[in-house]
């Protein structure tokens, strides 16, 4: 290597770009070697070792800023920042690996955000026959009650686990899905309506699973943003029916406004 390399050479016997070897002098880590007679530069042993050096230090997450000092630095310097470069990357490292662990976890978007308990019960209620599109509104019910009420999150889990052991309470719930789909002035509307309130009367403890979550509510605005989540699947007039027949039996609900 008597005359030296050209830059394309001691590029590629460094696994790096002429791109890059430029990139390095324009920084000032590497000096630009002078021109032959042909006016090509001609990189020496010399330059080729300084080039190593500045692309491994590079590789193992150097940055390139601090390369220049580092390689200037005696032995001491040298090791002390190499040390703390090795703990910036460390950092880094469980830094990516938290990321990595959270978009697993997202892959299971259900898992993600509502946890094993309540995917759980989803999955009981898709056993039970609960219509797809109500299990489905019922998540994203969930996913905000999770989000906007998260202490009182798990009781209110607790009370649908205990009424789903309920088959009354299931083929109810159930047939209330339905109604979605009945003209507000069926006659099925008043009887299920008459149906569900006499069935609060008789296990008041169902009822929690619709005020459960605003004895944990601080603010109305929360529990109305769960509280409405869906409706514009069954119309105002139904719901009126059913909210009417309710309280006329002396069962409290919360109102869906924040008059």
């Amino acid at each position: 290597m008597r005359n030296g390399v050209t830059i394309g050479q001691a590029a590629a016997f460094v696994s790096v770009t002429v791109k890059t070897v430029r990139h390095y002098h324009k920084l000032g880590l590497i000096e630009e070697p002078m021109r032959d007679s042909s006016g090509f530069r001609r990189y020496g042993s010399a330059d080729l070792l300084r080039l190593v050096q500045v692309r491994t230090l590079a590789a193992a997450g150097v940055p390139l800023a601090e390369i220049g000092p580092l390689l200037d630095a005696d032995a001491t310097q040298f090791a002390a920042t190499l040390a703390d470069v090795g703990r910036q990357l460390t950092e880094r490292i469980d830094e990516l690996t938290v990321r990595r662990d959270t978009l697993e976890r997202l892959a299971d978007g259900d898992r993600a955000l509502l946890g094993d308990r309540a995917v759980a019960l989803l999955e009981r209620m898709t056993g039970l026959g609960f219509p797809a599109d109500e299990v489905a509104t019922g998540r994203e019910g969930w996913v905000l009650a999770k989000a906007l009420v998260p202490d009182g999150f798990d009781d209110y889990l607790t009370h649908v686990e205990h009424a789903l052991d309920d088959p009354e309470y299931v083929a109810l719930i159930k047939r209330a899905g339905e109604a979605a789909a009945w003209d507000p002035d069926d006659p099925r509307v008043t009887e299920l309506a008459t149906a569900m309130a006499e069935h609060y009367l008789a296990n008041p403890a169902h009822l929690k699973i619709v005020t459960a979550l605003q004895a944990h509510t601080d603010a109305a605005t929360r529990y109305t943003l769960i509280a409405r989540h869906g409706e514009d699947q069954t119309s105002a007039t139904t719901r009126a029916v059913f909210e009417t027949k309710l309280r006329a039996a002396g069962i409290r609900i919360p109102r869906s406004d924040t008059r």
